[in-house]
């Protein structure tokens, strides 16, 4: 927010926590991580539904991943049901996107690709915009040693939805 920056991925499969992971992973390397080179932990704003469901074992399993190659904590903060409106990032991106969309005729992911890439404000936000074309699956399931092996601690405030998925010592 404070950049007045947006990192969309634009995929080609399905939305699954494994896309949700990768893509995070790919904003942190290609992006963030040299601007917040100091940085002691992650902050993800999250709704509750959908790939990153807070009650999914399976984007744990994914995150859990993320948060050890990257070596530090990713804090998720899940918005109840239908709250997702309050995030401030979505409340802050999703209006121009839509706009910089309206009346397109979305022929092919580029066309898609060109038109997000596309979008500002007069306050100077820009978008970085990118592809995903990994083949997806779904119907995963989590490692049989998942429950013995995560580094996770649910928050003290409604843990249900938010906790800390940290590195795990190697």
């Amino acid at each position: 927010m404070r950049e007045n920056r947006a990192y969309i991925t634009i995929g080609t499969s399905h939305d699954t926590s494994e896309f949700a992971s990768d893509n995070v992973l790919y904003c942190w390397n290609k992006y963030l991580r040299h601007h917040y080179a100091n940085a002691s932990a992650i902050l993800l704003l999250c709704d509750a539904g959908g790939s990153n469901h807070c009650r999914h074992h399976l984007v744990k399993e994914d995150f859990q991943r993320i948060a050890d190659a990257i070596g530090i904590p990713i804090r998720f903060a899940h918005y109840p049901t239908y709250c997702s409106k309050y995030n401030p990032i979505e409340h802050r991106v999703f209006p121009h996107l839509s706009r910089a969309c309206s009346g397109a005729v979305f022929r092919s992911v580029e066309v898609v690709e060109e038109r997000i890439a596309k979008t500002t404000t007069s306050t100077g936000l820009s978008v970085n915009v990118r592809t995903n074309r990994k083949e997806y699956k779904t119907k995963r399931t989590i490692a049989h040693d998942f429950h013995h092996t995560k580094n996770i601690t649910p928050d003290p405030h409604l843990g249900q939805w938010n906790y800390v998925i940290y590195p795990r010592k190697v």
